[in-house]
């Protein structure tokens, strides 16, 4: 295998780096993404320096991917922090005064929000009775009596 290694040259590197990126492609998840850079700049490094050892070539690879997959995966990571709104329609909704569209007993009902009935939680209030959305818990809206 050494052996084998030992006769890596910069366009071996080169390739295995375009290979890398297109499993990225395949599989996202920034992760070949950056081994395919790192096996790039290992090519650039043997253009310039032919005689660098494969020991040293592994090492620089090794290196540089590690260093960049944690990099990206500390930069990246500042997006998550922030709260998804993806999937959350009913947000948009806090605040709004609606009509009762079955009446909330026991807690339960429903309202009708635009054309669509959602189930709501809140005061007992008969049909036809006006209420404040203030929450929103799943797809159960929270709403108090108007007033």
């Amino acid at each position: 295998m050494a052996e084998y290694i030992s006769n890596f040259s910069h366009w071996t590197w080169w390739i295995l780096g375009v290979i890398l990126v297109v499993v990225e492609i395949a599989a996202p998840g920034t992760f070949f993404l950056w081994m395919g850079i790192s096996a790039g700049v290992v090519g650039a490094v043997l253009y310039f320096s032919p005689s660098l050892p494969w020991e040293a070539q592994l090492t620089i690879f090794a290196l540089f991917s590690m260093v960049s997959i944690f990099v990206s995966r500390f930069i990246f990571q500042k997006d998550k922090e922030e709260k998804s709104t993806l999937s959350q329609r009913g947000n948009k909704y806090i605040g709004r005064v609606v009509t009762i569209e079955e009446p909330i007993e026991n807690g339960i009902g429903k309202v009708r929000v635009e054309d669509t009935v959602w189930r709501a939680r809140g005061e007992d209030a008969p049909a036809g009775s006006q209420v404040r959305i203030v929450g929103i818990e799943g797809a159960t809206f929270e709403v108090e009596t108007f007033k």
